[in-house]
This record gives C-alpha cells, structure tokens and sequence, in this order.
C-alpha cells in the first residue's frame, strides 16, 4: 500500500502560518525567501504578521498557502530524505493546492509556481464585479438533489456546482441573484442548510471565464516537467502525468469543478491506504475521514509534525 499527498487550497490560511516550520528550519525558511523575491513581496511578513484582511486577498492567500505547503514538503525532503515515488505515489490538491502538488512533484519551478498563484488570484478577483457574485455551501446536500436545485434555481443566471467536497458538502457559485434563489429554495430539495461564503469571488463557475483566458496565456509561457509521481486533477479526478494535459486541466479549473470527494474515493483503488495533508490547516484530513473512513488521514504542518512524520517512513 501507498501514500499519497494532498495540499489545501483557499481558505486554510491563517496569520502565523509557516512562522514555526521557517523559525525551526533553515530549508524552509529558503522557500519564503525564494516566494518573497519571485514576487518582489515580502509574503512572509504579511504570512506571520497579518493583517488577516490583507493576507486573505486572494491574490495573496493563494501564494501564501502554497509557500507554507512547499516550505513544510522541502523540509521533508531535506531533513527526512523524502521522495515521491518512494514514499508517495500520488500528489492532489485543492484548487490552488493542485499547483502545490504540481510544484511539490518537479511539473513547476517554486518561482513559476509564486507568479502564476498571484496572477491567478488577480485574474479571479477582477473576473466578476464585487458584490454581483456569490457562494453558498450547501450542507447535508446530495449531489443528484444539487443538481437538480441548480436547474431550478438559475434561470438566466451562472450558477454551477462549484466544489463536490464529501459526502454532504458541497459548494455552489455563480451570479449572486442564482446563488440567493437556491439558498431559499434548498430545503424544498433535501439540503439541510445553506450557508453564504465570505469570498470575494465566486470561484470555479462559467463567471470565471475571463479568469481561465489569462490562466491560458500564463500556463503557455512557462515550462511543465513531467511530475515525479502522477498528480491527480480536479476536474477529472483521474492522474495526469503528461505536460499537455497538466496546462489544459489547469486551464479548465478555473471554472470547473472540484471534484475533491471523487479524488478521495478513487485513491484505495489506487493501492493508496495513507493521504498526507501538507501545510496549513487540516481541512483536508477532515474531508478524507468523512470520504473514506478506511483510509488513514495525516497532516503535517508543525516542526513536531514534520518530527512524528519522519518516524513512519
């Protein structure tokens, strides 16, 4: 049986995030240093000193999860000798966290990485205007009832599944007018509760078009190495090894779904029994329980996490 390794996406970041691993570790505190001068930021102060309202930008909480992923993945591979393939057959992210799982398999330089998270989250805030899109997490929800409440709840308006989660979570985006209609009509279709997100876009719908375009030309432009081990898309919930298809798949996340409880379901048949959540949070090893309850979920975020880690290799 294998690992595999997952990397969150939005939504995990939080003030003092990296602080520990960078203070701990002088192989970390290279990856802030390298995602600071890439984006001629300094990241890693607004990552350790907030203010939160600022380091919740998407434009910076993309990269900014991304540099305390790689930062806790490099210490791994520098203090433990970890590597993919040996000690992990399969990489997968959350949204962003697809290009954390990219960067952390060799597809992606850490550089390229830091400069195509920030355009991505530029090009997602200025998509849509403020204030005229919306999310909504839909709780105790069955995909076949979503489904049919957003045929219901559209009309003439974008309104998509955004994020297939796990069992009972599911994300819907699209116009803010949509996203209202299904939050009132959701009881009538089997959903528990439906609960606003405080984002500033809505994510991962057709809305997000102009998004995916500038996503095309900025994937065109930088090279793709063929990932150590095969990350596992969002939008398929199937590996991808091939560079071609890494850049397509990329391309049509921005406004495609993530198919997170899919990925999950399809690692046992994968000879996978271990899911390794790298980096902020542990709202990933949350999903896997709820998932898969046989598979064996860990999070590595802390020094004596990366400390415990490093024992079971």
């Amino acid at each position: 049986m294998a690992r595999a390794l997952t990397f969150p996406g939005q939504g995990s970041q939080a003030v003092g995030m990296g602080k520990a691993v960078a203070d701990a570790f002088g192989a970390a505190r290279e990856v802030f240093a390298e995602v600071d001068e890439a984006l001629s930021q300094n990241l890693s102060k607004l990552m350790w000193n907030g203010p939160e309202a600022d380091l919740t930008l998407t434009e910076n909480a993309q990269p900014a999860i991304m540099a305390a992923s790689l930062a806790v993945y490099r210490v791994l591979e520098r203090e433990g000798s970890f590597q993919l393939g040996k000690h992990a057959a399969y990489v997968a992210g959350h949204s962003l966290g697809e290009y954390s799982a990219l960067a952390a398999a060799g597809a992606f330089t850490l550089a390229d990485t830091a400069r195509l998270l920030k355009k991505r989250g530029q090009a997602m805030q200025k998509a849509v205007p403020v204030g005229t899109g919306a999310m909504a997490a839909l709780i105790g929800a069955d995909r076949g009832d979503v489904d049919k409440l957003v045929e219901a709840a559209k009309q003439n308006d974008v309104l998509d599944v955004a994020n297939d989660n796990a069992p009972g979570q599911i994300v819907i985006s699209g116009a803010k007018a949509a996203v209202d209609r299904a939050s009132a009509m959701a009881k009538e279709f089997n959903v528990r509760r439906a609960m606003p997100l405080a984002v500033s876009a809505p994510f991962h719908c057709a809305l997000m078009k102009p998004a995916a375009d500038v996503m095309a030309e900025a994937l065109e432009a930088v090279t793709i190495a063929p990932p150590a081990v095969p990350v596992i898309a969002n939008v398929t919930a199937a590996p991808v090894s091939d560079a071609a298809s890494i850049r397509k798949l990329l391309v049509e996340q921005v406004t495609g779904m993530v198919r997170w409880r899919e990925t999950i379901a399809s690692l046992p048949a994968l000879d996978v029994d271990t899911v390794v959540e790298i980096g902020a949070g542990k709202v990933l090893t949350g999903m896997v329980k709820r998932i898969t309850p046989d598979l064996n979920p860990l999070n590595v975020d802390t020094p004596a996490d990366i400390e415990a880690f490093l024992k079971t290799l």
